[in-house]
């Protein structure tokens, strides 16, 4: 039984790392590539390394595999989420078809004035560019 439910989760995260293949090739752009790799490859992961912990039903096998588990699942959508503001604030195109941009001219440029060197700011004016 146990060895039926290893391999069921480790097709089920091949599958996903699949998926995270085929949508690295298909999206048109950095944001949408970005998104289809990072969900589907740590759930693809996330299955492979919990059907290898249930065969090998180890004790330091399973804590291996969770350690692995939780380290993937919280550097990658630190990691995500920096190139993708790296993107936008260095103006990588998007996709012809992006309908909603969270980040127009007034939030891009705040953002920008944030990687300002301090003493780059106007007498009166704060660092992050507000008005004191």
């Amino acid at each position: 039984m146990l060895a039926w439910l290893s391999a069921s989760l480790w097709i089920v995260g091949a599958t996903f790392a699949l998926l995270a293949a085929v949508g690295t090739l298909r999206m048109p752009d950095l944001l949408t590539r970005m998104q289809a790799t990072s969900k589907a490859s740590t759930l693809g992961l996330a299955c492979l390394l919990l059907g290898t912990a249930i065969d090998l039903a180890e004790s330091g096998s399973v804590a291996r595999a969770a350690s692995i588990a939780a380290f993937v699942m919280l550097t990658t959508p630190v990691a995500t989420h920096a190139v993708a503001r790296a993107a936008a604030l260095t103006d990588v195109p998007r996709w012809d078809g992006t309908v909603l941009d969270e980040r127009s001219d007034d939030a891009h440029a705040r953002s920008a004035s944030v990687l300002e060197r301090p003493g780059d700011a106007e007498p009166g004016e704060s660092s992050l560019g507000g008005v004191r």
